[in-house]
């Protein structure tokens, strides 16, 4: 299902799709029912929760936006002001959707991620032809010359602009704020859960063993070599960097003239980035094979080079990314666990 272009997606598919997200929201409304609501702030924990959101929001959205289209059509005297209000409270409400996905997306099937971004670009579609329906039917044509603030544009069919929200960076054990300098660490036998790289400029890093998840944030000029991570990868801003990782998951957020070998189970999935090259994994290291495999990736799936750019819904290759040459490939590295 990961395959699926949201430009096409199977009616079908759609309509489970849809279904599913109905089925969850009234699940979450029966939820919160039953309990005090506690702080919608924070990073929700389950795909089931953020789909139950995510669905009671497009709804608010949806109703709002059919409301404001009703009440202008009944009525010849609708406040202009009222009206340029309210569709810009309709605009940050998808704005906050946006932001809702992308403090989301690193532990979303890749499907659901896909779905989402099509249903928050559909709903600006919505917002950009109920404005363009509505401003114009009132008289004020006499005052050409005034400033009016302007809802947000629509992007370019093809292109979903995901949100341009800080990913935030992990409370977890990690390695942070070094410069110049060659790092390693072993997760054998211990108990970490996630680990984060932080801040890091012109470093070597090198990771053996399995960790549940790891996030990488502001790295320039580095090397970073990592045994399998049972779960996901996140990486947000880098640059010139060269990094080997193998994960079920890997998303990659403002990444620039950056190589990745890969080894991952989902497709890798770039947002705003460019640049950027692809190749299979080439890490070894003595145990190496039996932490592929309590990872659950000792197989190859090629999906390294299967590469889903979230700012390039066309048919065509995204020139955000490509495959790494074969005769500018590291064939292996080799580290000391």
């Amino acid at each position: 299902m990961e395959d699926d272009d949201p430009e096409t997606l199977d009616p079908a598919l759609q309509k489970k799709h849809h279904d599913m997200l109905e089925r969850l929201s009234a699940r979450h409304q029966a939820r919160k029912s039953d309990s005090p609501d506690t702080s919608s702030s924070s990073t929700l924990e389950s795909t089931s929760s953020f789909l139950a959101k995510f669905s009671d929001a497009k709804r608010s959205i949806e109703s709002r936006i059919a409301e404001s289209r009703l009440v202008s059509s009944s009525s010849s005297a609708t406040d202009s002001s009222k009206l340029k209000s309210d569709l810009a409270d309709i605009s940050l409400a998808i704005n906050n959707l946006e932001k809702l996905l992308a403090e989301n997306s690193y532990f979303l099937p890749s499907y659901e991620v896909r779905s989402s971004l099509k249903i928050v670009s559909d709903l600006k579609q919505s917002l950009e032809s109920l404005s363009a329906e509505l401003i114009p039917k009132k008289k004020f044509s006499f005052k050409s010359k005034s400033t009016t603030k302007k809802l947000p544009e629509t992007q370019k069919p093809g292109v979903v602009s995901p949100p341009n929200v800080a990913v935030p960076v992990r409370d977890s054990p990690g390695l942070r704020n070094k410069h110049g300098e060659t790092l390693v660490k072993s997760f054998k036998g211990s108990s970490i859960g996630e680990f984060t790289l932080s801040d890091l400029d012109s470093c070597q890093v090198q990771l053996t063993g399995t960790v549940n998840a790891l996030f990488l944030h502001r790295l320039k000029n580095c090397n970073v070599y990592t045994g399998p991570v049972v779960g996901s990868i996140l990486i947000d801003d880098v640059q010139d960097c060269v990094l080997v990782l193998a994960s079920h998951q890997i998303r990659i957020h403002s990444a620039r003239k950056s190589d990745f070998y890969l080894r991952v189970r989902s497709r890798p999935i770039i947002e705003d980035s460019n640049g950027v090259r692809f190749a299979p994994y080439c890490l070894d290291y003595q145990g190496i094979e039996e932490d592929l495999k309590t990872a659950g990736l000792d197989e190859e799936t090629k999906n390294w080079s299967n590469v889903d750019d979230f700012r390039w819904l066309r048919a065509v290759q995204s020139p955000n990314w490509s495959v790494l040459p074969e005769e500018e490939r590291v064939s292996s590295v080799s580290i000391s666990r």
